[in-house]
């Protein structure tokens, strides 16, 4: 009896699995698109939504000086990867603790209008919870304290 007991409560959690795992969407990350999708698991400064909208991180000081200060301010972040760095491009993901979802952490330099355009997404499920605002607000503060 107990072990019918065990062999029907993993069946349950395996069907529990499967049917959080068939909710979950997938994005594919498209390197010029900086806009958020209509879900509420994304932030952007060029967001078209206000919902998702979040304001570029502003700088002063050299662009060569803010795009180290930016890395050393990502960095801080936990399990961080960067993927892809250029001069006016900065690509990370950040996985999270348990299930290791990859979230996309992008930043687009403009020297000239002395911003950093930022975006932070999740690319499996539909909401975060929060979490790449709270991220982009960590990664914000600590970046404006560095100056």
């Amino acid at each position: 009896m107990k072990r019918l007991m065990q062999r029907k409560t993993a069946l349950i959690f395996i069907y529990v699995l499967m049917v959080l795992w068939s909710c979950a969407q997938t994005r594919e990350v498209a390197a010029n698109d900086m806009n958020c999708p209509d879900s509420p698991n994304c932030v952007s400064s060029q967001a078209s939504d206000p919902e998702y909208f979040v304001e570029p991180l502003k700088f002063s000081d050299d662009p060569s000086m803010a795009i180290s200060r930016l890395k050393q301010s990502l960095l801080k972040e936990k399990r961080v990867t960067i993927v892809d760095e250029q001069a006016d491009y900065l690509h990370a993901e950040i996985r999270s603790l348990i299930f290791r979802f990859v979230d996309d952490v992008e930043f687009r330099f403009s020297p000239e209008q002395k911003l950093i355009h930022l975006r932070s997404a999740s690319r499996v499920g539909y909401s975060d919870f929060g979490v790449n605002r709270r991220r982009i607000n960590r990664i914000r503060e600590d970046f404006q304290q560095s100056n």
